[in-house]
């Protein structure tokens, strides 16, 4: 029990304050839930979102209106004004709940430092549903190089997978126009992974987004693309049979009874398949062969 506690605390405790079962030092207990006035809390002047669509608002605002307010906000007290509590997490939702006109949310009070405050903030951040690949990838690397987390403990931490993270701090890795191009949504995280190896990844990236190509689309030419010039010949058309061949392949057909396929090479000789659905076919195939 000590050693998972140890470990858990390894997670640092911004993102501990996030994980309402962890103890932020092993003699505290979990700070309970308690109910604030709206009017006594407010906004961290650091959070890394500034902007709320009022129509995402509204709707959180009606279902807190009809179902109250489940998630706990996470608070600290004021560093300046006494009696005021600052938002650590749930800025959203403290927003929602003035339009709903409620009086009072529950709320958790944690004593936490600038620094931590900050960290909590950019995993609350990396936790929106509009965030985009880009975005969540600079989070994680924020978190890295900032606090010193490891690929391992953020995956604890978000309940996310580590190979989810390792693959999205890879496109930080891409040309800055397909990072723009995929903030802007004109690729997908997909489309992206899928350029990391190109050499001429924004030239193949260009072509993508113009022909509207899928993610397997857009592996294939880069595949193409990998293999050389003769990756790029067009493959010769396929020759029709003619009347005679398709006539022959007919009468074959109903006279055996089984799918009869015939194709010329191209000189005097060819292949002549013969497709039987089960056993009793081939073992009478076999009799008409024999001469039986």
């Amino acid at each position: 029990m000590v050693e998972n506690r140890v470990e858990r605390r390894g997670l640092g405790r911004g993102l501990s304050a996030l994980m309402a079962d962890v103890d932020l030092i092993p003699s505290e207990r979990p700070a309970p839930r308690q109910m604030l006035p709206v009017e006594q809390i407010t906004p961290n002047p650091d959070q890394p979102r500034r902007s709320f669509a009022p129509e995402a608002l509204q709707e959180l605002a009606d279902s807190l209106r009809y179902r109250g307010m489940l998630q706990p906000l996470i608070v600290r007290p004021h560093p300046t004004d006494r009696g005021l509590y600052q938002i650590v997490a749930g800025e959203r939702r403290w927003r929602a709940a003035q339009i709903a006109q409620l009086h009072e949310v529950p709320v958790i009070v944690r004593d936490l430092n600038d620094t931590e405050v900050l960290e909590v903030a950019i995993v609350e951040n990396i936790q929106r549903a509009d965030l985009n690949a880009i975005e969540e990838a600079s989070s994680y690397r924020q978190l890295m190089e900032r606090f010193g987390h490891t690929q391992e403990k953020l995956a604890e931490a978000l309940n996310k997978s580590r190979s989810h993270i390792a693959n999205l701090l890879r496109l930080l890795n891409l040309p800055d126009q397909i990072q723009a191009w995929l903030k802007e949504g004109k690729l997908t995280a997909g489309h992206a992974r899928a350029l990391i190896t190109a050499p001429n990844a924004v030239e193949l990236a260009r072509r993508v987004i113009e022909k509207n190509l899928s993610v397997r689309e857009t592996e294939e030419l880069v595949r193409r693309q990998a293999e050389g010039p003769r990756a790029q010949k067009p493959r010769a058309p396929k020759q029709e049979k003619d009347a005679d061949t398709r006539a022959l392949e007919g009468d074959l057909s109903a006279h055996l009874k089984m799918k009869v396929t015939i194709s010329h090479s191209g000189t005097d000789g060819g292949q002549l398949v013969i497709s039987y659905r089960d056993l009793d076919q081939l073992d009478r195939l076999c009799q008409i062969l024999a001469g039986n």
